[in-house]
C-alpha cells in the first residue's frame, strides 16, 4: 500500500522528541510522502527546513485564520517573498494552510475574509494549489471560490460538510481531505457522503498531531496511522483499502504535480 499524508503538522513540538523515529515508521508502513503546513509567520522557516533535510516532507506555507491574532500585515508581504524566493522548489508544493473558520469564538470574519482573498490571489501568482481550512464557513467558502476560479485548486481540508457542499467544491475542481474524524461511529453524516463520493474526488490525510482515528482518542495522531485510516474508510465505503490508498496517491499526485 503507497500513501500520501496530505495534511500535517509534523513540525508542531509534539515530534521534537521522537520526529525522525516517526519518519522511519511512516516509511515502513508506506507512507510514502507527508505534506507539513506552515500556519504562521513564526513556523515557516522550521517547515522548510523539515521539508529541506527530510526526503519525505514536502512543505506548504500560509497565515491560518485560527492565528488571526499572530498575523500582522506585513506577513503577508513576507508570505510573498518566501514564495517568490522558493518558485520553482519541488519541494513547495502548495500555500497553506489558509482559509475560514467561523467556529472559534467571536470570529473576525472580515479580517479572515480579507486574508483569504490576498492568499488566494498569491495561490493564482505562483500557480500553486491551496490547502484550505474550513469550519462552519462552506457556503463564504464556496462563493469566495467561484469569484477567484483558480487554475490549480486544491483541497478541502478535513471535510466534514453535506453532500451538496461536496458537489460544489467538485464543481469547482477540489479535492476533498478525509482523514481520522470519518473513521468514529458517530460522524454519520460524514459517512453518508463518503458512499456518495467518487474515488477521483478523494485524498488521504492525517493533521497530525491532531483528529486521531477511532480506537485512539486522546493520543498523538501520526502519519504511520494513515494506514489504518485508510483502512477504516475503505471499510465504510465498501471498497478494499488498497483501492482506496491507489486512487488518494494518484490524486495527490495529480494535485501537487508529483511524478
Amino acid at each position: 500500500m503507497q500513501l500520501i499524508d496530505t495534511h500535517t503538522h509534523l513540525d508542531f513540538e509534539h515530534f521534537d522528541a521522537d520526529r525522525e523515529q516517526v519518519l522511519a515508521r511512516c516509511s515502513a508502513a508506506g507512507v510514502e510522502r507527508i505534506v507539513v503546513l506552515g500556519v504562521h509567520e513564526g513556523n515557516w522557516q522550521r517547515v522548510w527546513q523539515l521539508a529541506s533535510t527530510q526526503p519525505a516532507v514536502h512543505a506548504a506555507l500560509g497565515l491560518h485564520p485560527v492565528f488571526l491574532d499572530r498575523h500582522r500585515d506585513a506577513h503577508l508581504h513576507e508570505l510573498r517573498n518566501w514564495l517568490q524566493r522558493l518558485h520553482g522548489e519541488r519541494k513547495l508544493c502548495a500555500l497553506g494552510e489558509i482559509g475560514l473558520d467561523y467556529y472559534i469564538d467571536t470570529p473576525d470574519t472580515e479580517r479572515q475574509q480579507q486574508l483569504l482573498e490576498a492568499q488566494l490571489d498569491m495561490a493564482a501568482e505562483f500557480a500553486l494549489p491551496v490547502l484550505l481550512h474550513v469550519r462552519r464557513a462552506h457556503a463564504p467558502m464556496i462563493a469566495t471560490l467561484k469569484r477567484h476560479r483558480l487554475a490549480h485548486s486544491g483541497i478541502v481540508h478535513a471535510f466534514s460538510g453535506s453532500w451538496e457542499e461536496a458537489r460544489e467544491y467538485l464543481r469547482l475542481g477540489f479535492k476533498l481531505g478525509l482523514g481520522g474524524a470519518g473513521t468514529w461511529p458517530q460522524a454519520r453524516r460524514m459517512q453518508r457522503v463518503l458512499r456518495q463520493l467518487p474515488l477521483e474526488s478523494i485524498v488521504l490525510e492525517t493533521d497530525a498531531p491532531d483528529i486521531p482515528p477511532v480506537g485512539h482518542g486522546g493520543e498523538r495522531n501520526s502519519p504511520e496511522l494513515l494506514p489504518e485510516i485508510c483502512r477504516t474508510l475503505a471499510e465504510l465505503k465498501g471498497i478494499g483499502a488498497d483501492e482506496l490508498a491507489a486512487a488518494s496517491y494518484r490524486n495527490s499526485c495529480e494535485l501537487f504535480g508529483w511524478d
